[in-house]
C-alpha cells in the first residue's frame, strides 16, 4: 500500500472509531507511559480489572492480552470477580471498550503504536453463557470497527481480537452466527474436533489437570515432551496455547516454569504480577 493510500485508511478509521462509541475523557490516558520497547504479546493479564487501572496497568507493562470476568445484569455487562463485587459503573465498555477506542484513535489504527498486532481481549462469562453471549454481542456491534471479526469463515483482523471463555453455553449461539465480533476459548479436548481455528484460535486450560510438576526440581521428562506435543498439536491446527493455574509467586519455581513454557512455544503466559512478567520476559530477550 502507497503512503497516500494508507494514511487515507488510517484516517477513515479513526473516523469510524469517533463516530461508533462515545470516547471517554482525555484524562482516560492520562497514565499511559511512552516506551520504546516492543509488545510483550505472550503477556496474558489474569484478572486484569483487579489492578488499580484495569486495562491501563497491562498496557503500561506493554501486555499482549488482557482478561475482564463479566455478569450480565439487566442488560449491563459488569466487570468483577465475584457477584459480591459488582458494581454498575465498571462495566466492560467503561473498564476496556471506550478506553481502547481511544488508544487506537490515538495511536492511528493499533492498540501499541507501529504494532499492527491486535490485542487479545479474553471475555471469561461468569453468567449463563448462552444469554450472556447474545447481550455480549450486541454490545460489541457497537465497536465492530475496533475488533477482529469473522465472516463466512473469513477472518478480518481489528486492532484487538476478543475471545469468549468462561461459561460453555457461549458456544452454541456463536457456532450459529454467520458474522462473529469474537472467537471461542477452546479446551485441549477441542484439539482433536472439527472445530476450525477460524472459530476457536485459542486453547486454553488448567495446568493442574494435565500436569504434576509445579516448578519446584527438575521438569519430568515425560511431561515435557507432553508439553511439547500439546504446542505442536495446537500449532499445527492454527491454534495459540495458554495455561490458567500455574504457579504465580514470585521466585524461582515459577521462574522455572514459566522458562519451560517458553521453550515448549506456549503462546501465553499467565499472571496477576505484570512487574514480575514483564522483567522474566525481558530478562530473557537481553539473554
Amino acid at each position: 500500500m502507497d503512503p497516500t493510500t494508507r494514511r487515507r485508511a488510517l484516517t477513515t478509521l479513526g473516523a469510524a472509531l469517533a463516530g461508533s462509541v462515545a470516547l471517554p475523557a482525555a484524562d482516560a490516558l492520562a497514565g499511559e507511559r511512552p516506551h520504546r520497547t516492543r509488545p510483550l504479546w505472550r503477556a496474558h493479564a489474569h484478572n486484569d480489572y483487579e489492578h488499580p487501572r484495569p486495562l491501563l496497568d497491562a498496557l503500561d507493562h506493554r501486555f499482549g492480552s488482557v482478561e475482564a470476568d463479566i455478569f450480565l445484569v439487566g442488560d449491563q455487562l459488569l466487570v468483577a470477580h465475584d457477584p459480591e463485587d459488582l458494581d454498575p459503573s465498571r462495566t466492560l465498555e467503561s473498564l476496556y471498550l471506550d478506553p481502547l477506542v481511544a488508544r487506537v484513535r490515538a495511536h492511528r489504527g493499533s492498540v501499541y503504536r507501529g504494532h499492527r498486532r491486535p490485542l487479545q481481549l479474553l471475555i471469561d462469562i461468569k453468567t449463563e453463557g448462552a444469554a450472556t453471549y447474545r447481550e455480549l454481542d450486541r454490545h460489541l456491534r457497537r465497536y465492530r470497527h475496533l475488533l477482529t471479526t469473522c465472516a463466512h469463515g473469513r477472518v478480518h483482523p481489528g486492532a484487538v481480537t476478543a475471545v469468549i471463555s468462561g461459561d460453555r453455553a457461549a458456544r452454541a449461539p456463536m457456532l450459529a452466527q454467520r458474522v462473529r465480533r469474537a472467537f471461542y476459548d477452546g479446551r485441549l479436548t477441542d484439539l482433536g474436533g472439527s472445530v476450525p481455528a477460524s472459530f476457536a484460535p485459542l486453547i486454553s486450560d488448567n495446568w493442574t489437570h494435565h500436569f504434576t510438576w509445579r516448578g519446584v526440581g527438575a521438569f519430568p521428562e515425560a511431561e515435557r515432551r507432553k508439553l511439547h506435543g500439546i504446542v505442536g498439536a495446537a500449532h499445527a491446527r492454527g491454534r495459540r496455547i495458554r495455561f490458567w493455574a500455574t504457579p504465580d509467586l514470585p521466585g524461582p519455581a515459577r521462574d522455572a516454569l514459566w522458562g519451560e513454557l517458553l521453550a515448549a512455544g506456549v503462546d501465553h503466559l499467565n499472571t496477576d504480577d505484570l512487574a514480575g512478567l514483564e522483567g522474566f520476559l525481558d530478562a530473557r530477550r537481553t539473554a
